[in-house]
């Protein structure tokens, strides 16, 4: 029996496994390998680390240290929760494993543009994709910048990038622009230039990237994609526990979930996106589980 199973080694999920084991909890990381972070080359936001650092080295960072301190970390995907007197039982690849307390740390996946898949990991890895404007938008700084999306996320999107550039483009990834004329209003206001799609994202030379709009080919430092995302809420609506209309995962200001003994924490809760914010939560869930495992019983060394 562990104290808790966490569902997820992002920022969030590590975070709480570091807190938890050095309460002297038995832990255990469940851990599909898909964290957002991994697709970061450098993040130069996070405090402690002026020169930067990749989201990889991070996540090694905290695994090795959640291990040292007696967190099991374990690859594979959760396929079930089952809920029972006082416990839980999660099935996953290598058999069951039962909890007092779990953590959905499952997070979001980002929808991509329309390129091929070698493509985009190439993208990534150079900048000339990039998904978080907060996160890298100084190092768009007076660069030429495409966002591809529409509606008002999209405009949104690029209004902030102006924030960093006098160039912004905004692409309708499938056709003409749906925008109604307070989008309209803002993109002039904000002097961004927009384009009907649809938009396919071609290649790269050199240092540009280039999307092709009908047969026209455009060159651009780096793409936004403004595209959405999808939340990783599958588990959670399996386990009973209330989403809301956008899909995340709704917590107190605990992170304690609808259902009892199942606390979220990280982008599948409605969050910054931040892995900053992501770490805040995953101590605020440890912190929360510590105290209310206590009142159920003593926790003595």
């Amino acid at each position: 029996m562990q104290d808790c199973v966490i569902i997820g080694g992002g920022p969030a999920g590590l975070t709480a496994a570091i807190y938890l084991a050095r309460f002297h909890f038995k832990i255990t990381v469940i851990d599909a390998g898909r964290s957002r972070a991994l697709w970061i080359p450098t993040t130069h936001n996070h405090a402690g680390f002026p020169d930067g650092i990749s989201g990889a080295e991070l996540l090694q960072r905290m695994r090795e240290q959640a291990i040292t301190y007696g967190t099991k970390i374990v690859q594979g995907r959760v396929g079930g929760i089952t809920q029972n007197e006082a416990s839980f039982t999660l099935e996953y690849g290598h058999g069951d494993v039962a909890a007092a307390t779990v953590i959905l740390a499952t997070g979001v996946v980002n929808r991509r543009p329309a390129m091929p898949e070698e493509l985009h990991a190439r993208a990534l890895a150079e900048g000339r994709i990039r998904y978080c404007p907060v996160c890298d938008g100084y190092e768009v700084t007076d660069k030429n910048v495409a966002v591809i999306g529409t509606g008002r996320r999209g405009v949104t999107e690029a209004a902030f990038l102006r924030g960093f550039t006098q160039r912004v483009t905004l692409i309708a990834p499938d056709g003409a622009h749906d925008l109604d004329a307070a989008a309209r209003a803002k993109a002039e206001q904000h002097g961004i230039v927009c384009l009907d799609g649809p938009a396919t994202v071609a290649e790269i030379e050199g240092n540009k990237i280039f999307v092709t709009i009908a047969t026209e080919k455009h060159a651009f430092d780096s793409i936004y994609p403004a595209l959405g995302s999808d939340v990783n809420n599958l588990l959670a609506q399996m386990a009973g526990v209330e989403c809301n209309d956008g899909g995340c995962v709704v917590v107190d200001s605990h992170q304690r979930t609808s259902v009892e003994g199942i606390y979220a924490a990280g982008d599948v809760v409605l969050g910054l996106d931040q892995i900053s914010h992501a770490m805040g939560e995953g101590g605020v869930t440890a912190v929360t589980i510590r105290n209310d495992l206590a009142e159920k019983r003593p926790i003595l060394r």
